[in-house]
């Protein structure tokens, strides 16, 4: 394990680490001009404090050498030694890797200044490309019910709140696709196949959580997942996975990160949920994506009071008012 840092100038040989990273050309264009760098088991870090420097973010620790917040006029961020788990602007993010400190200063895996700092604190535009049609997956259908609890099946009621959100998008004009508008069962490969030929530019694909073990009653709150980046492990992985390459989707890294976020976002400021953060997975729906694609975990079955609040049609409607407001707010960063 090397703690020693050694700045880099850009060029051929740093470009060819961040590749074999799964770090693109694109996303290397973004990171400081100069900065200190380091290997911790494998894994390429830079100094936290040079990425605050040049997003103008004033560093500061709260707890010496544990926890710390970069704070700017728009917004903070906030971090803890040793845990993946940070807050970007009130809003948990769960990155791929700890941050690690070392000699008095905290570092950051580049991989997570690229795909989850940057695309939220500084989105990047394209010029000319609109969002337009959104593919939304009500999950699970037909034989494959998804949670139960009692009588309460999963499939029913995330069908449910896509009718319910797709009204919304038409009514703000956007176009809206389905994948399944009944309780029929569709082949997970084929969700985003089907995304893909109505030309969707986002695919939203709905879910209700459950926990099956002891005590699974008390857990509660809303989680968003994107695509876990090549070469890194998701975020319930145990460590698993850090060798898993490269999907389709991953193409569209920054933006799934960008979309998750304002989902979760909105999930937890417009309805109060608690917050369980933007998680990274490779569930069959995000790998083959070829649009920004988010899965989206609306609460938990299991929990008595977060259930009767899915199975109430107003709270639906709120929910669904929610991820409006995410897919506006996250047009407005892109377009």
């Amino acid at each position: 394990m090397s703690t020693a840092s050694v700045t880099f100038k850009r060029g051929t040989l740093f470009a060819g680490l961040l590749l074999l990273s799964g770090i693109s050309m694109a996303a290397a264009s973004a990171l400081p001009a100069r900065s200190s760098r380091t290997s911790v088991g494998g894994v390429d870090y830079m100094r936290l404090n040079d990425w605050a420097g040049s997003h103008n973010f004033q560093l500061r620790w709260t707890v010496p050498q544990r926890e710390l917040r970069l704070t700017s006029t728009w917004s903070a961020l906030a971090f803890a030694a040793d845990s993946r788990r940070c807050q970007i602007g009130g809003v948990t993010v769960w990155l791929s890797h700890s941050i690690v400190v070392r000699n008095g200063s905290a570092w950051i895996a580049m991989r997570d200044v690229v795909t989850a700092l940057n695309p939220v604190v500084s989105p990047s535009r394209t010029p000319g490309r609109t969002v337009k049609t959104i593919c939304i997956d009500p999950g699970h259908g037909g034989k494959d019910p998804g949670n139960r609890e009692g009588r309460q099946q999963e499939k029913t009621y995330t069908l449910l709140l896509a009718r319910e959100l797709g009204k919304q998008l038409s009514a703000a004009g956007f176009n809206v696709a389905m994948t399944r508008s009944s309780d029929t069962f569709i082949e997970l490969p084929t969700r985003p196949e089907l995304a893909k030929r109505r030309r969707a530019d986002l695919m939203l694909s709905l879910h209700f959580n459950a926990v099956g073990s002891p005590g699974g009653s008390s857990v509660q709150g809303a989680e968003v997942y994107c695509l876990t980046p090549a070469r890194a492990s998701s975020t319930n992985a145990r460590g698993e996975g850090a060798g898993t390459g490269a999907f389709p989707g991953n193409q569209h890294d920054s933006k799934n990160m960008l979309l998750a976020y304002h989902v979760q976002k909105a999930l937890v400021h417009r309805l109060g949920a608690q917050d369980r953060g933007v998680k990274r997975a490779r569930f069959a729906v995000l790998r083959s994506a070829e649009m920004p694609t988010v899965l989206i975990e609306g609460g938990f079955m299991t929990h008595p009071g977060e259930a009767k609040k899915i199975y109430d049609a107003t709270y639906r409607r709120k929910m669904a008012e929610a991820i409006l407001e995410a897919v506006l707010a996250y047009r407005k960063a892109v377009e």
